[in-house]
């Protein structure tokens, strides 16, 4: 008999509701809070709002996209943290409505865990990752090296001080003027521009945590001093501002995560998060497997940035080793591996 598991993600802006049958996508739709925009970031209040209006025709055309009857689901997956409170006590709520009414078993899933197990949803390709692995979540809220033992034993063994990775693309970016989210649009205007024109701060942390304020202050005065001088610097610079910025960043994390492959003899590096789709990225781990003696692995776009059909594949992997949850358990904004 097949498997039918949904999964539901709210863990932050994005309300999204996904069905997979036996670790197979059948849909993944996730309606997007255009209004954060306006403000330079996500608000809170305003999401968990958006995800009241947004979960039930979300989770109700997941299931008529899947082709399946709501009666038919096994197992109801969600997103119990991290993220924001509001936006999680949403889905939560939600999910254990519909496994009492449904009368089929609630999952709870971790969101950084979901991130770096999307490898294993059936449409990610034939080369899954093996384990044990080193994964790399990199996201607005997270900057992590894990070391993964197997589907549900992940140890955190290196992480940021402070800023998050994504959080420095994007409070960086607002300072050239670039709308939110900025580091998509860094990284588009990075493509064009000298990567090694501008040199900018590469903070010293030992072992394998990471920190970016420091990076992020240095740009910021570095910007300050040179718009004093020439009003027109950004938007003649951008470009190669962009490059330089990415380039530093990329290089910051690159040179952490050779350094964890060194101290755990892991050779495979598998890659999670919505940060995990930037070019420059991509471009420097995969020019540097053969040099440095590892394999990287990046997930199909659909599954870097906060969607639902992960959740639901941490549901099905939890579901074939009855691990349920149960109605007491609350969301949590700081949901540890």
């Amino acid at each position: 008999m097949p498997t039918y598991i949904l999964g539901i993600e709210s863990s932050c802006d994005d309300t999204s509701a996904s069905v997979l049958c036996d670790g197979k996508v059948l849909s993944n739709l996730t309606a997007n809070q255009e209004i954060h925009k306006s403000f330079g970031g996500v608000v809170p209040e305003l999401a968990s709002r958006a995800h009241q209006q947004n979960i039930i025709p979300v989770v109700n055309q997941a299931i008529i996209n899947a082709n399946i009857d709501k009666n038919q689901l096994n197992a109801i997956a969600y997103t119990r943290g991290p993220g924001l409170l509001g936006s999680l006590l949403v889905g939560s709520s939600f999910a254990k409505s519909l496994s009492m009414g449904l009368n089929v078993p609630l999952i709870e899933v971790n969101h950084m865990q979901a991130h770096l197990l999307a490898h294993f949803i059936e449409d990610c390709g034939d080369e899954k990752p093996t384990f044990p692995f080193i994964g790399v979540t990199i996201s607005g809220g997270h900057t992590q090296i894990v070391l993964v033992k197997n589907y549900f034993e992940m140890e955190i063994i290196g992480e940021t001080l402070d800023d998050a990775i994504g959080e420095t693309f994007d409070k960086c970016g607002k300072m050239l003027g670039l709308p939110y989210p900025a580091g998509p649009h860094i990284d588009k205007h990075s493509k064009n521009g000298d990567s090694k024109k501008y040199k900018f701060t590469k903070p010293k942390v030992g072992g394998l945590n990471y920190s970016f304020s420091g990076l992020k202050t240095g740009f910021m005065r570095y910007i300050q001093k040179e718009k004093m001088n020439n009003e027109s610097f950004v938007s003649n610079e951008l470009e190669n501002l962009c490059a330089s910025l990415q380039n530093t960043i990329v290089e910051i994390l690159f040179d952490k995560i050779v350094l964890a492959i060194k101290q755990t003899g892991i050779s495979r590096v598998v890659f999670g998060g919505g940060v995990s789709c930037n070019s420059g990225i991509i471009q420097k781990f995969k020019h540097n497997e053969n040099i440095e003696n590892y394999k990287s692995y990046f997930p199909k776009f659909e599954y870097t940035t906060d969607n639902a059909a992960m959740i639901a594949m941490v549901g099905f992997l939890k579901f074939n080793n009855d691990d349920f949850s149960t109605l007491e358990k609350s969301a949590q904004a700081r949901f540890k591996l």
